[in-house]
């Protein structure tokens, strides 16, 4: 039976951090068989509005109503049993548990400890759940060796099987392919069929507009408008959430340089890359597309060590070099910012300034001892150049909202003044005015001589920055486009393996 009425309703809800008022006054509400979008930019209040309905913080002053009743003190484990699930951008699988067992986590009950547990069952139950999403997941593998994508079809799964009532989805398509996103939004539309609330937030804003029946935009913490999908477009959009347009100019035509970074016949047996001819050149910013499982991460990780290629030649400035570790390839000039930015590129508890100064200690040591007034000047350095939102560089980076959390991660790298830069979805969970700063940062970088390959899962991004773009298929590049005259269809019809009339392909 298909629910009717107000699941959430919000009113003026205030919260404070410290001297920071993430909240000022937010009002939101969520009706049964609705798809309510929120969205803004990084730090407009979204992740604070998102902990404040799930129990995560207590708000400050305000109201939050769940099913027609005023919660006081909410708190997780309250927040759930009302039906609240939160899916959250980044997957919090426990690692060394099973796909089943993570599942289950999330599915027993309060004094079902006490039962005899029958694994069959969990198995089962973990299976049929993957395959409504599609996911071909062996529910016995361990959660540490899925993939990003992998691992957020599980978090969904989770979500499912737990029957809530009010989903939220923040950015669930981040790691998944053209498959699964359109799987996801299929379970979307059946649950608001069945009654279901689902607020889903996204920076992609043709998915906003595909799925939401009412979209809220933040601003710095207040509430700017609420509205019909159908009333609005997404240039509006840009402009209620930045405040002004927000689209990077188009970078002047390069000059690009002599070849600064050339594979041939790179093979990795461990990680599926098949013998990639690759040139980077300086000045240069080649875009690298695909689709999931296509091979692009795993061919980053070769490039800079962290899975050695088992076969083929990689030189550098005309010279061979063998990049067997990641310190092999930060010695050749190469540096690498990689797609999970909280496993791989970040450690959140440390300060902003000790994750800027990560990789290049050894310049900022002497006699063992680490220049920490040099160390905090030069991430104050990358913090204005890359608009860094911070309170300091003392902070930790678990502060920061995610699309800075990337700055940092970008950051950490840039102090090394590598030759080659490889930068695998810089713009993943990042708002409009976060990633045009980033576009921008790119181009500059090109412009001062870097060659910088760009991993992106975004055709549209990789048209916009990208000087030439190579499209990976089965672990190998299948293509190579210069981008005047290219389309979007050339690039996915070449990452299908289909083909089309009309084309750039050189």
């Amino acid at each position: 039976m298909r629910e009717t009425g107000l699941l959430l309703e919000m009113s003026s809800v205030k919260k404070s951090y410290g001297g920071v008022r993430a909240l000022k006054g937010v009002s939101f509400d969520l009706r049964a068989g609705e798809v309510h979008a929120l969205v803004g930019e990084n730090g407009a209040g979204k992740s604070t509005l998102i902990k404040v309905i799930s129990g995560a913080v207590q708000a400050d002053a305000g109201t939050v109503m769940i099913g027609g009743d005023r919660l006081e003190h909410n708190d997780p484990s309250l927040a759930r049993s009302r039906g609240v699930v939160v899916i959250y951008q980044q997957p919090a699988l426990f690692p060394d548990l099973s796909v089943a067992e993570n599942i289950a986590l999330a599915l027993d009950r309060p004094g079902s400890m006490w039962r005899r547990i029958d694994w069959r069952s969990r198995r089962e139950q973990a299976k049929r759940l993957l395959e409504t999403l599609g996911a071909r997941i062996d529910p016995n593998a361990a959660a540490a060796s899925l993939s990003m994508p992998e691992q957020q079809l599980v978090e969904i799964a989770k979500a499912i099987g737990a029957e809530a009532r009010i989903f939220i989805f923040d950015e669930p398509t981040a790691s998944l392919g053209v498959n699964e996103t359109e799987r996801l939004f299929a379970i979307i539309d059946d649950l608001r069929l069945r009654g279901r609330g689902i607020i889903y937030i996204s920076h992609r804003l043709k998915e906003v507009m595909r799925l939401a029946d009412r979209i809220t935009v933040l601003r710095e913490g207040e509430t700017v408008r609420t509205s019909p999908a159908q009333a609005v477009t997404e240039e509006e959009l840009v402009r209620l959430m930045a405040g002004a347009g927000s689209a990077a100019p188009r970078h002047e035509p390069p000059r690009a340089g002599d070849v600064v970074l050339r594979a041939r016949g790179l093979s990795c047996s461990r990680s599926g890359v098949h013998r990639v001819d690759l040139d980077l050149r300086a000045g240069e910013i080649t875009g690298l597309a695909g689709l999931i499982g296509a091979g692009r991460t795993e061919l980053a990780r070769v490039l800079f060590g962290i899975t050695p290629a088992t076969s083929g030649v990689i030189e550098i400035a005309g010279r061979t070099v063998f990049i067997g570790s990641a310190r092999d390839a930060i010695r050749s000039g190469i540096a690498y910012v990689p797609e999970d930015r909280r496993r791989h590129g970040v450690i959140l508890p440390m300060t902003i300034a000790q994750n800027v100064s990560m990789s290049i200690l050894d310049k900022l040591s002497r006699n063992g001892l680490i220049d920490r007034e040099r160390e905090r000047k030069i991430a104050d350095e990358f913090g204005a150049r890359l608009q860094i939102r911070m309170a300091g560089v003392d902070a930790p980076v678990d502060t920061l909202s995610g699309g800075n959390q990337q700055k940092v991660a970008l950051a950490r790298w840039l102090a090394t003044q590598p030759r080659v830069l490889i930068v695998d979805e810089p713009t993943q969970g990042v708002d409009v005015g976060a990633k045009g700063e980033i576009h921008a940062l790119i181009r500059e970088l090109s412009r001062r001589g870097i060659a910088v390959l760009l991993i992106s899962s975004e055709i549209e991004e990789l048209l916009e920055v990208a000087d030439r773009i190579l499209v990976m298929r089965g672990g190998t590049i299948v293509e190579e486009f210069e981008r005047a005259g290219l389309t979007p269809e050339l690039v996915l019809a070449a990452a299908l393996g289909a083909h089309i009339r009309g084309g750039a392909g050189i």
